[in-house]
């Protein structure tokens, strides 16, 4: 698979929903539950982070629950891309992007949504092949005036943009050209995870699937 038939890939995952959960686990017993309640509730592109003991194992109890597309987040090394897909994911994210990474997903044949928070660095994702980037993290690096200012001079990068992306902020993320979905983290809180409130979860998860992008 190469960069572009990768981004392709990305870019039909990211057209699936306006938003992708950023799920950081530590308890395996919400694994199953969660991706369920994100499903159900209109979520199917889940990015489980690989920040826990727990997280591969969690992400192959998701990879099974029927509608979802499970992917992991926080791919740093090429053992992380080789141990990721051999847990199930369909797609890994990196916060950036280094030549052994890429070397690592093109050989794993796993679609990528790479980092990038600069001119610079989407272009030379760009100059290899990934049209479809992640720009993160979002609100750190000037938020939605900076994204949109990327985008006048690089059109053919488009964004999910990652870092501090809420409820609030999302709709003027998904109002830009060049951004296709958000990632956040707020559809799934740890209060809620804790005690099991599934349903609150799901009703979370409702409520980020409507919120509308440009045509």
């Amino acid at each position: 698979m190469t960069p572009h038939q990768a981004s392709l890939e990305t870019e039909k995952l990211c057209l699936l929903a306006p938003v992708i959960p950023v799920l950081v686990i530590d308890d395996l017993a919400h694994a199953r539950p969660l991706a369920e309640a994100l499903v159900a509730g209109g979520l199917p592109v889940l990015e489980v982070t690989l920040r826990t003991p727990v997280a591969l194992e969690a992400i192959s109890i998701m990879a099974e629950v029927e509608g979802g597309v499970v992917g992991a987040g926080t791919l740093l090394t090429p053992d992380d891309v080789s141990s990721a897909k051999e847990a199930g994911a369909k797609f890994g994210v990196s916060p950036g992007a280094t030549d052994a990474l890429l070397q690592a997903v093109t050989m794993e044949r796993l679609p990528l949504l790479p980092g990038a928070a600069t001119c610079s660095e989407a272009m030379r994702l760009l100059e290899v092949g990934y049209s479809i980037q992640k720009f993160f993290p979002a609100e750190a690096n000037g938020g939605v005036p900076a994204l949109k200012s990327i985008g006048a001079p690089i059109p053919q990068v488009r964004f999910c943009p990652t870092g501090g992306v809420s409820l609030k902020n999302a709709p003027d993320y998904l109002g830009l050209s060049n951004t296709l979905c958000v990632g956040g983290s707020w559809v799934a809180p740890k209060d809620l995870m804790a005690k099991g409130d599934w349903a609150g979860i799901e009703a979370l998860a409702r409520e980020a699937a409507s919120l509308e992008r440009p045509e």
